[in-house]
């Protein structure tokens, strides 16, 4: 009798088992999908941390490609700017030897052959630095490359036109070297434009 007893008492014990089982299931299924979820969560999160750290070591090696290409474009500047004080200068004493003396004395002669040559290998070597002279006779004032020493009035030039160029201007890779120093032509003659000398 006492194992009927047993019995039965097994039985009812079964059904509580089972739904013991299926709560915990529940349970673990819950904190399962909550996992996942946060665990996901986590991943998109350091995904887009991944990505914007990405994004900003290729913006740092972009700027310190552009700086490295400036500084080797740019690092001659003050050198070239010396430099072009010599061109000047070679400009000068070509100018300073007068053509009918060329003529009548050799020593003269071979002396300004001797200054051209070199002032064109200057130039040559300038092109090769990505340095250009700035000529700008003619043209209309540039503040941004000109300095203006002086108008000239009467000139039959439109107002603001460079017609003198005292010193020319210098350029190094776009980049203002020198600005030239011009004449320009006063306003009221062609068209009365005025012209602002002090940018």
């Amino acid at each position: 009798m006492s194992e009927e007893q047993n019995k039965p008492s097994d039985a009812t014990v079964e059904p509580t088992e089972t739904t013991a089982d299926t709560a915990a299931n529940q349970t673990d299924a819950g904190s399962h999908e909550d996992r996942v979820a946060a665990l996901e969560a986590e991943v998109a999160s350091l995904k887009d941390q991944l990505l914007r750290a990405m994004a900003e070591t290729e913006n740092t090696r972009r700027r310190a490609q552009r700086d490295r290409e400036d500084a080797s474009k740019f690092a001659v500047s003050s050198f070239a700017k010396e430099l072009v004080s010599v061109a000047d200068n070679l400009r000068r004493a070509l100018d300073a030897v007068p053509a009918d003396g060329r003529e009548q004395d050799e020593m003269l002669k071979g002396l300004a052959v001797g200054v051209e040559a070199t002032e064109r290998q200057l130039f040559a070597a300038f092109d090769r630095a990505g340095i250009k002279k700035i000529d700008p006779t003619g043209e209309p004032f540039d503040p941004n490359f000109h300095q203006v020493m002086f108008e000239i009035e009467n000139t039959g030039k439109a107002a603001g036109t460079v017609v003198q160029v005292l010193q020319p201007g210098y350029t190094i890779h776009g980049r203002l070297l020198r600005e030239a120093m011009v004449g320009v032509a006063k306003g009221g003659d062609a068209g009365g434009q005025h012209v602002d000398t002090k940018a």
